[in-house]
């Protein structure tokens, strides 16, 4: 049994049906981590795709339709599995909307991953993202300052936005720690799936949460700082720039556990 699977609307993808992807940007996705089948905030998941395809496609895949494909395509693998769903028009890019074409879906799956143990020292770089609050592919800002980052002794880059404020590292959402609650950056963000899900445990846990901006100037007033994404929801950051963080095992720890409450459902 293969590792990696790919499905076009619920069948095998040949060749000829994922080349003329290869070098598409007109789509959006969401990923997810699948355990024994079962994943964590399926709802938001399918919320996430629902309401990104309404914007870019004017029509979105019923729930059920996304959930049945995401099974099938799991069923193909291991039950464990980094799972990547794609919604996009087969009249690719660069094409004005046809009101006739839907969407389709294309479904992939790899080996499961936790993500990196850290900490990561993270590289501020003044970006922001086009439609900052969809998930959407082909952006090369994400790997060109990653690779930036690197070439300068960082872990990753950290984006601020014109305002200044610290609003997302390249594939992953921020959290920062004040010593007593959880603090979200205010910029604009994708708020995704594993970051809802997170906050939603969180306030079931009573643990204190809010949203406000942070620049690279309130970073050394900070108690701790992570990144969180699909992979795993928290990874310590020990230096954002030049600025030292704490460890805050205890704020590392919140994360894990409100992820962990998250029940499993199944696909």
């Amino acid at each position: 049994m293969t590792s990696f699977v790919a499905h076009r609307n619920g069948r095998t993808a040949t060749a000829e049906d994922v080349t003329p992807l290869a070098l598409a940007g007109y789509a959006h996705f969401t990923a997810l981590q699948v355990r024994g089948g079962r994943a964590r905030g399926l709802d938001l998941h399918l919320a996430c795709l629902r309401r990104a395809s309404v914007e870019l496609f004017g029509r979105a895949l019923p729930d059920a339709v996304v959930r049945a494909r995401l099974r099938t395509a799991v069923e193909d693998g291991p039950a464990d599995a980094s799972v990547t769903a794609t919604v996009f028009s087969p009249e690719g890019e660069f094409t004005a909307a046809d009101a006739e074409a839907g969407p389709e879906l294309l479904v992939r799956t790899g080996p499961a991953s936790a993500g990196p143990a850290g900490p990561l020292a993270l590289l501020p770089v003044r970006h922001e993202h086009v439609l900052p609050h969809i998930k959407h592919v082909g952006e090369v800002a994400k790997t060109y300052y990653l690779r930036r980052a690197v070439a300068e002794g960082f872990d990753d880059a950290v984006f601020a936005d014109r305002h200044g404020r610290l609003s997302e590292a390249t594939i992953w959402y921020l959290a920062f720690w004040d010593g007593d609650t959880v603090v979200w950056p205010e910029a604009d963000v994708l708020a995704g799936t594993t970051m809802g899900i997170v906050r939603r445990q969180l306030d079931r846990l009573g643990v204190s949460q809010r949203t406000a901006a942070v620049t690279p100037a309130d970073v050394p007033a900070l108690a701790g700082a992570a990144v969180l994404n699909c992979w795993t929801p928290g990874v310590a950051v020990n230096r954002i720039g030049s600025v030292a963080l704490p460890e805050a095992p205890r704020f590392l720890e919140l994360l894990h556990e409100a992820y962990a409450a998250e029940p499993l459902t199944a696909l």
